[in-house]
């Protein structure tokens, strides 16, 4: 009755079917395991956010690799901007994802370290390998609040770092080059600026991270899953069709064959 599921096409598609099963189920569980992360990683960001600033001395040091624990952690420093050693982030975008750059300029601290301070966003001039118009530091001491951010790199960015730049540009925020370029110890990882806001907006204070949306990974691992199950009843159901087709078509052969050989006597007589 099922002996054609032992034909070529259909051990075939009995074989595709049996590799997309652990193959959907393991779709399945990549969403569902980056939908824990993400919700991970919310909780991290809300709890950092709302911690009570600490200062920036106490959570990293020059040479400090910043914990994913310590991500967007609320920090503080209190120091002198040393806006001489000023530079520009390119290709960076606003919170109107137009592009331009990230001001980073060196706080002096009162021991000599220095923390790297990413002011916000400019807008780019007229010529794209010049230096940008860049609202001037404050002066004198100042303590700014923000929060804490990983030295950047092009494995854990997917920036790529460029040579040949013009002068006081750079690609990424990394703290290692920082200090070559300052010829002092700079802390490790920097300080994206929430505090205190320039009173004209400028530059463009980078936007809190987004710490609500949990993203469509759970619906993706349930379609996957739904996918996984579908897969054997489809089968079923193709099954029973082509049983059924079949069938159909033995039994028009049959009465096919009863009718001509009703009419072969008649034909001899």
């Amino acid at each position: 009755m099922y002996r054609f599921v032992l034909t070529r096409q259909w051990v075939c598609l009995t074989l595709i079917g049996l590799a997309l099963i652990p193959a959907m189920i393991k779709l399945g569980f990549w969403q569902f395991h980056r939908h824990e992360h993400r919700v991970a990683q919310n909780q991290l960001i809300d709890a950092n956010l709302r911690a009570k600033p600490v200062p920036m001395t106490e959570v990293t040091s020059p040479g400090h690799v910043v914990p994913r624990a310590d991500y967007w952690r609320a920090v503080t420093a209190t120091g002198t901007y040393d806006s001489a050693h000023e530079v520009v982030v390119r290709m960076r975008t606003d919170n109107d994802d137009k592009v331009g750059f990230h001001v980073l300029t060196p706080l002096v601290l009162a021991d000599g370290r220095v923390v790297l301070v990413n002011r916000g966003w400019v807008a780019g001039g007229d010529d794209p390998r010049a230096y940008p118009p860049v609202p001037a530091a404050p002066k004198g001491e100042v303590t700014v609040t923000g929060r804490l951010k990983a030295d950047e790199t092009s494995g854990g960015s997917g920036i790529k770092d460029r040579k040949g730049l013009p002068d006081r540009q750079v690609m990424l925020i990394n703290s290692e080059r920082q200090a070559a370029y300052l010829g002092k110890p700079v802390l490790g990882g920097y300080l994206e600026l929430t505090a205190p806001v320039p009173a004209d907006g400028k530059p463009e204070v980078v936007a809190e991270p987004d710490h609500d949306s949990i993203g469509p990974h759970m619906a993706y691992a349930i379609q996957w899953w739904l996918f996984t199950f579908a897969v054997p009843v489809g089968w079923i159901v193709l099954v029973r069709r082509e049983k059924r087709d079949r069938e159909a078509a033995a039994a028009v052969g049959t009465a096919a064959g009863t009718a001509a050989s009703e009419r072969e006597p008649a034909a001899t007589a």
